[in-house]
């Protein structure tokens, strides 16, 4: 890792955190890294091993070792890198970066659509996604001075994202790199490294890397908050990973439902928009559904005209600050027949659905995407193994 930037930081208001005092609130002495207690890295072990049989399912194939693997992956994300997020988030401050420009494609572009939403809550600082071609084709970068670039690649390979991180630090600006590859272009374009651990995945579609993503993104947000109460949040991740494994698994008999299904809508707010969109795209990669993802306030304002009897619609709507509009939207979808089904911690909202899908409770809103999502991903597998 890059020792500590000393450049001089630009004139701004820096780093905030939007869950405490809107000074930078200082670590408790002696918290820099994740302290993974040894009884809840036991208790979601029983799904670390590949080739383990997932909850609800007889055989696994690559996709499923994988989906099943993400408890393990996430325990050995927050072992590894506490220390370097935390050394990461003090140079970070230092600088001060006035904007945060996220650069990503396909499923770590989904990623950093929950970044955008983490870090703007976290640091009190706008977050943008970044449109790559302006660098690579039209050869019009924007002015990235007193930004944090921000590159997030599973293969760490993508020529737009490293080109985006490479020209952020011609810049000045300060940059990160999230990969699964700490050897990868875009580890050397970066100034910084936050690798993933997520271990080789052999499935086309993404499915450790994608959680990982989100969980590093995670640790880079509570350390640059400085708040050392969330660390406890982030420990018991890998348990709630593991639960929502299990959980999912009760809902599978019903997929059958849904072997003709041939378009849906997905549905989701806040950070879970970003869910919304990634099982959309899960379901397009591996089962060819049209599958399209919405967020519940765009979703009113036209596209609610497509609803009818019967159509299938993906709620993703856990407890927190949006779940009284994706509810309020549930009852609206009801009252036109259509085909609901709801991911939730809420017996309310489960309630609705002809297929509820569990998820764990006490999981706090700005995480509950890295479990939310688990419930999407095992809908979509089951539903290739039955369409065949």
């Amino acid at each position: 890792m890059a020792s500590p930037s000393r450049r001089p930081a630009p004139q701004a208001d820096g780093v905030a955190s939007a869950w405490g005092s809107r000074s930078s609130t200082k670590l408790a002495p002696g918290v820099n890294h994740i302290p993974i207690s040894p009884d809840v890295a036991q208790r979601s072990r029983p799904y670390y091993n590949p080739g383990t049989t997932l909850p609800g399912e007889e055989h696994v194939s690559h996709l499923e070792e994988e989906i099943a693997e993400q408890p393990a992956v996430l325990e050995r994300l927050l072992r590894e890198e506490g220390r370097n997020v935390h050394d990461i988030a003090r140079a970070i401050r230092q600088r001060e970066p006035r904007f945060v420009y996220v650069a990503a494609r396909g499923t770590s572009d989904h990623a950093g659509t929950y970044g955008k939403y983490l870090l703007a809550s976290a640091c009190s600082l706008p977050v943008a996604l970044a449109t790559p071609s302006l660098f690579t084709i039209y050869g019009k970068p924007p002015c990235l001075r007193g930004a944090l670039v921000l590159g997030i690649s599973q293969s760490g390979h993508s020529p737009d994202i490293v080109e985006v991180v490479a020209e952020g630090r011609r810049q000045g600006a300060v940059t990160l790199g999230i990969t699964n590859n700490p050897d990868s272009p875009l580890a050397a374009a970066a100034e910084f490294t936050l690798p993933v651990h997520a271990g080789e995945e052999h499935a086309v579609a993404a499915t450790k890397t994608y959680t990982a993503q989100l969980t590093a993104l995670a640790l880079l947000a509570v350390a640059l908050a400085g708040d050392s109460s969330l660390w406890a949040d982030l420990e018991r991740l890998p348990e709630h990973m593991a639960r929502a494994l299990e959980l999912s698994g009760q809902a599978l008999g019903r997929v059958e439902r849904y072997r003709y299904m041939e378009r849906c809508v997905l549905i989701g707010r806040g950070y879970n928009y970003a869910t919304a969109l990634e099982i959309a795209l899960k379901l397009k990669e591996l089962t060819y559904v049209v599958a399209e993802p919405y967020s519940s306030a765009d979703f009113r304002h036209g596209p609610i005209a497509i609803i009818e009897q019967g159509f299938p619609v993906i709620l993703v709507a856990p407890h927190g600050a949006v779940y009284h509009d994706l509810m309020a939207l549930a009852l609206d979808l009801r009252a036109r027949e259509a085909e609901l089904v709801v991911i939730s911690d809420e017996p309310e909202a489960l309630g609705l659905a002809q297929t509820p899908f569990p998820l764990p409770a006490q999981v706090p809103e700005w995480l509950s995407p890295i479990v939310a999502v688990v419930a999407g991903q095992r809908f979509a597998a089951a539903l290739t193994k039955a369409k065949g």
